[in-house]
């Protein structure tokens, strides 16, 4: 009974820096990145790895640790040892700089990665939950245009994007058989895409036009994933791992609003309303389709020292469609590689026991404009700092990642990304069961 009160009282901590969690991205990080590229699909979707992982090119569909939380494979939550609580933490800082031709634009933003907790349920079960981005949007693109009407008239389009969705999950693995495990994720899905477009002539006496979208989405959403470790000769250890994620249908709850003003669009325009679809008259639909994504791993470890591990992923994004309308996607292919090397973890020098991570990462992109594929490329490099007592197995991580997306074909835009993540992993015991003597 005792076991249950603390896990209780875990779970009321979790959704109390939940709430924290969703308030702190309102204010400080949603929308405020500004990538073209998140107009297609849902947006930029997240890697959804932990910062460990990440700093080792996302892998994780083969590696469980009983020191941190591998959300990349349900089946790696049954490694948390049966007696820790195990909190999970990262945020990040994230400079970007976009280029096409000769124009370049550059900005700074911090942002919340994650939070999520692990903990032992009963001797072969162990659960996971979390609250991390799924998707991010925000962009803003002016194209002028000249066309012929009763004259040459310029037109300036304008299209702006915000908003994103968060992914709350809830995980539970189970062990089935030596160094068999399997797992599950039940998520749920939601958030808001706003996007607005501006049609505007360069005359006074020409009616231009503002359609705004207010989508409102969300969903559940079931991932499965199975594991199989074993040691050879007891230093070495080989890792095999699965996952498959679910095609979807996700709810969502869009309002309308069509207007015709004269001049530049400002709040104390005089407006023509064409269209308004709010509250009630809400377009309301299940036709947001997400795809099906495939997932395979594979690990080795040598001792407590070396650790190497490689990913491919597939995601059916060809499949994925938002009120029957489909951009110009593609299915996309994912491949990581990932090394961890610690010098000597049983030494008493304090540098010896540092984690050395590397890592890389290529996507072919899920999204095409002027038929070229819009590709992702990453390198990254972290270190981890253990924090050890006699109850604890707790760390402080950070992460340096560059990340190449896009092209400068086509007028196109490349998109440089420069990021530095800190994580804060704590490992506690958090329950023992006294023996009296």
């Amino acid at each position: 009974m005792k076991s249950l009160h603390i896990m209780s009282k875990t779970l009321k901590y979790f959704f109390l820096f939940a709430t924290f969690y969703l308030f702190a991205i309102q204010s400080i990080a949603q929308n405020d990145i500004n990538s073209p590229y998140s107009s297609f699909g849902v947006g930029n979707v997240s890697q959804r790895s932990n910062h460990i992982l990440s700093s080792m090119g996302g892998v994780g569909y083969a590696l469980q640790n009983p020191y941190y939380i591998n959300f990349k494979n349900p089946a790696a939550f049954a490694a948390f040892d049966s007696l820790s609580f195990i909190a999970d933490l990262s945020f990040s800082v994230v400079n970007q700089q976009l280029k096409a031709n000769k124009l370049s634009q550059s900005g700074t933003i911090a942002q919340l990665d994650y939070l999520a907790i692990g903990l032992p349920i009963l001797k072969v079960w162990r659960m996971s939950a979390g609250i991390m981005p799924f998707s991010d949007v925000g962009y803003g693109i002016l194209d002028t245009r000249q066309i012929m009407l009763d004259t040459l008239r310029t037109v300036n389009y304008q299209y702006k994007g915000t908003g994103g969705i968060q992914m709350l999950y809830w995980g539970n693995a189970f062990k089935v058989y030596k160094g068999l495990t399997l797992g599950m994720n039940l998520s749920y899905l939601f958030g808001t895409i706003n996007t607005t477009s501006y049609t505007e002539y360069a005359v006074d006496n020409v009616l231009n036009t503002m359609i705004n979208h207010y989508r409102y989405l969300d969903g559940i959403y079931i991932s499965g994933g199975i594991q199989y470790h074993l040691s050879v000769k007891d230093k070495h250890f080989l890792g095999f791992g699965a996952v498959y994620e679910n095609s979807i249908k996700v709810w969502s709850r869009e309002n309308l609003l069509i207007l015709n003003y004269f001049g530049t669009h400002n709040p104390n325009s005089s407006f023509d309303t064409v269209q308004y679809k709010t509250g009630k008259n809400a377009i309301k639909d299940k036709k947001v389709k997400f795809p099906q994504i495939v997932g395979a791993g594979f690990s080795y470890g040598y001792k407590d020292r070396l650790l190497a591990s490689v990913d491919v992923t597939w995601q059916n994004w060809k499949k994925f469609s938002m009120s029957n309308l489909k951009d110009t996607l593609q299915n996309n292919w994912i491949a990581a590689l990932g090394i961890q090397y610690v010098p000597n973890p049983g030494s008493s020098k304090y540098f010896n026991k540092i984690n050395f991570r590397l890592g890389t990462r290529f996507s072919t992109g899920y999204f095409v404009v002027k038929d070229h594929p819009i590709s992702e490329f990453a390198v990254s490099f972290g270190l981890g700092f253990p924090i050890r007592t006699l109850t604890s197995r707790s760390s402080v991580n950070v992460m340096f990642e560059y990340s190449r997306f896009g092209t400068l074909q086509s007028n196109l835009v490349l998109q440089n990304y420069f990021k530095v993540s800190f994580n804060f992993i704590l490992q506690e015991k958090w329950y023992q069961r006294r023996k009296i003597e």
